[in-house]
């Protein structure tokens, strides 16, 4: 999967309405979209897309989108 497809996917997990504003750097926890409750939807996310297994801990540490690109794709 190309970051730009990731970014589509994960947009439309949190609800952003305007996915054109979002870029490989953006940091995702200053979006007004995303919550506590983000975490948990992201965590399924990689659960159902990439047969991944991750945690808050993770995501916790992860900045900007390109992060969760990296942590999606390792």
């Amino acid at each position: 999967m190309e970051i730009k497809e990731f970014i589509e996917k994960f947009a439309e997990q949190i609800e952003v309405e305007n996915v054109e504003t979002l870029k490989p750097e953006t940091e995702f926890k200053s979006l007004e979209e995303w919550s506590s409750l983000s975490v948990m939807i992201i965590i399924a996310f990689y659960d159902d897309e990439f047969d991944k297994q991750i945690g808050e801990t993770a995501i916790n540490g992860c900045k900007t989108i390109e992060d969760l690109y990296k942590l999606a794709t390792a």
